[in-house]
């Protein structure tokens, strides 16, 4: 089973549709639904084998809702965006939940946050809203990394055998998740500006041309 562009079909590339109410964009909802019930179960009930399973949860409809798109042309305009913020909303709650928690530092938080909040301005600098960029290879790979290595940290706290191995399982998989996260926002960082400049310069040749050469009106 692959684990990146699972249901794509050879040949047949995807279309993202102006459509709204489709399969994967109602299980980005859940997954997003999911975030303050991990909040709940962490800070409020303490009930961390149920935030575990909260997690489980919210990993496999990352992975399904993105099969099911593919597998059955279910892709949308709307999901382009709204997965990938579901991603970056879910593993900043959930790291901000784990540091009011006592159960990782708020260093881990910040390794988390900065990237993302060069690429918000940079994004807003050039285009005042979302870049509309394809999800890179290395940023799903940092996701499902830290979606792995998340609930193998909560199960460490639990009074379970082997909670060492868990605790040092977890942070080997978080090491690399958030390696990962500074290499996508690296890459993601050149990709909008990149993008943003040629948008830029596209839009002051369209000026040139509608005012004439120097300014003066052809």
């Amino acid at each position: 089973m692959r684990m990146f562009g699972a249901g794509s079909r050879p040949g047949r590339p995807a279309v993202h549709h102006d459509r709204v109410l489709t399969v994967p964009n109602v299980l980005t909802v859940v997954r997003f639904m999911g975030v303050p019930l991990f909040m709940w179960l962490v800070l409020g009930a303490r009930e961390y084998g149920w935030a575990v399973l909260v997690l489980a949860l919210m990993g496999g409809t990352d992975w399904v809702d993105g099969y099911v798109a593919r597998r059955f042309d279910q892709t949308s305009k709307l999901g382009r965006i709204l997965d990938p913020a579901a991603d970056r909303l879910a593993l900043l709650a959930v790291a901000l939940t784990l540091v009011l928690a006592d159960v990782v530092q708020w260093w881990y938080l910040a390794a988390l946050v900065v990237p993302d909040v060069i690429l918000g301005v940079v994004s807003l600098f050039y285009f005042h809203s979302h870049p509309d960029l394809p999800v890179s290879r290395v940023g799903k790979l940092r996701t499902a990394l830290l979606l792995i290595g998340t609930p193998l940290l909560v199960i460490s706290k639990l009074p379970l055998p082997g909670a060492d191995a868990y605790l040092v399982a977890a942070w080997i998989f978080l090491g690399l998740g958030l390696a990962g996260h500074w290499v996508a926002g690296y890459n993601y960082f050149w990709a909008i500006v990149r993008k943003g400049r040629a948008v830029r310069g596209g839009q002051r040749s369209e000026d040139d041309g509608a005012h004439g050469i120097g300014g003066v009106r052809s």
